[in-house]
């Protein structure tokens, strides 16, 4: 069957790369925020993701950049209901990718590229934290750093079959 696409011109592996990355980045967004969380109630809490003290996730979960990327705390205070952690901006990203992954139109393509890159910005800041600042390495916050670039690569990929399609009607 080769490169089968949709009827409305989309490629057929889109759909399932964004359905794929976003269920995977909405879990490990909830998997953060359950680690963070647990880590707050018990300070003895052991996640599956801490593996040494150079390798732990609840440490990079726990410390100031695990809200608000760091930076909203300094505008609204470290106990606003503004300064949520990164992981509940993750499900929102994931699932606002997910939303409008199924809408054909050029603006919501846009939108997901405009996003994406928002989120890359986001995990290039965070990803420079969780090696120099915080000398460690988080598997889970890696996944999502490559999640976040893939979901960019489906989202350009998107915005090309929709120009392809509106150049096609125009012939």
């Amino acid at each position: 069957m080769g490169s089968k696409k949709k009827a409305r011109g989309v490629p057929s592996w889109e759909r399932f790369c964004r359905l794929f990355l976003c269920v995977i980045g909405v879990g490990l967004s909830i998997y953060a925020y359950h680690v963070e969380t647990s880590k707050e109630r018990d300070a003895s809490y052991q996640a599956m993701c801490d593996f040494s003290s150079s390798v732990s996730c609840s440490k990079v979960f726990t410390s100031r950049w695990g809200r608000g990327f760091g930076l909203v705390e300094h505008f609204v205070g470290r106990e606003s209901p503004l300064n949520q952690p990164n992981s509940v901006l993750g499900v929102i990203f994931y699932l606002l990718q997910l939303a409008l992954g199924y809408s054909m139109n050029t603006k919501a393509a846009v939108t997901l590229i405009a996003t994406s890159l928002v989120s890359i910005v986001g995990s290039l800041y965070l990803a420079y934290i969780l090696f120099y600042v915080l000398h460690d390495f988080c598997v889970v916050c890696i996944s999502t750093y490559v999640i976040n670039f893939a979901l960019l690569f489906v989202n350009v990929a998107r915005r090309r079959a929709l120009s392809a399609m509106t150049k096609d009607k125009r012939s």
